[in-house]
């Protein structure tokens, strides 16, 4: 089981936000990523939304920074955990300057990039990027396409409904071989199909007692059958209190809460480790400042790291 965390301060998401957070500097960033760094967990997971319309701002927050200018912050400050894009919704970015951008930082990092992709839920936003909202799911696997083919061939070509380039140099290419790790976030059927198709699947409020029919479902399609890299399973050990639109649970559900105490929390991970779970991140209690959330990522590296190294 590996273990990722987040980086307080880059979203003031309602329902989790805490006031600290907004008073965060520039040093307190860099102090979060080295600490969790230094404590040995895996990745940071940055997500993303580029214009939130109005109408939204109440359930989500305005507040969202730009994923992948974290992510190279991020990578600058550390020396070995990943920086991950969790998520960025594809279709909000040209494939080209996006691949650009991802093998770039890939060499800089030295490997440590790792590409979390959705496509989208939110259709305003859409509307004021210019990209058909009712089409991104065609949109999502084209540029996937085109992004391989510009990582991993010499003389890079593509040629299709959103994606046309050909008689084009692409360099650098990523340093991790064929090209950086990507994983699907999303809970339909078409998001497991795709994910099969690539290198991970990062669920959204599924539950472990929902895993296991989803994973059969993942393992049953040809493209997973043929597929010749690791599949990674990514499952919070807690979700919060929210429909997959982000409206806060009416009938009473509470989500699934953190379990209490040190055994509690290692039996849970060690639960869904035996659903397949790979990758996981323990939530940080709610904290009155900075000083009790490093102490927090402390506990989860000192605490309950260790049983599963």
């Amino acid at each position: 089981m590996k273990f990722s965390t987040g980086l307080p301060g880059l979203t003031r998401y309602p329902p989790i936000v805490r006031d600290w957070e907004k008073t965060m500097r520039t040093e307190d960033f860099q102090l979060v990523a080295r600490t969790a760094d230094e404590l040995g967990f895996d990745s940071i997971a940055i997500p993303e939304h580029i214009a939130m319309p109005l109408e939204m701002v109440e359930l989500m927050g305005s507040f969202w920074t730009h994923a992948f200018t974290a992510m190279a912050f991020v990578a600058g400050a550390t020396s070995h955990l990943i920086v991950d894009s969790s998520v960025i919704v594809l279709p909000y970015h040209d494939p080209v300057v996006f691949a650009k951008a991802v093998s770039t930082l890939d060499l800089l990092s030295g490997g440590r990039v790792r590409i979390s992709i959705g496509v989208g839920h939110a259709e305003r936003e859409f509307e004021v990027l210019g990209v058909p909202f009712h089409e991104r799911g065609q949109i999502t696997d084209e540029y996937l396409a085109a992004m391989i083919e510009l990582w991993t061939s010499d003389e890079p070509a593509f040629h299709g409904r959103f994606v046309d380039f050909d008689r084009v140099a692409f360099e650098p290419k990523p340093v991790q071989q064929p090209y950086p790790p990507i994983w699907i976030g999303g809970n339909s059927r078409a998001a497991m199909r795709r994910a099969a198709r690539h290198d991970g699947w990062y669920p959204w409020l599924v539950t472990p007692d929902q895993l296991p029919a989803c994973m059969e479902y993942i393992r049953s399609l040809p493209e997973f059958e043929a597929r010749t890299r690791a599949f990674d399973v990514a499952m919070p050990l807690s979700t919060l209190a929210v429909s997959e639109d982000h409206r806060p649970l009416e009938d009473g559900s509470a989500g699934r809460p953190m379990p209490v105490g040190k055994q509690a929390v290692i039996d849970a991970i060690g639960h869904l480790q035996d659903l397949g779970v790979t990758w996981t991140s323990v939530p940080a209690p709610p904290s009155t400042s900075l000083a009790e959330h490093l102490e927090s990522l402390h506990w989860i590296a000192e605490e309950v790291m260790p049983a599963f190294r």
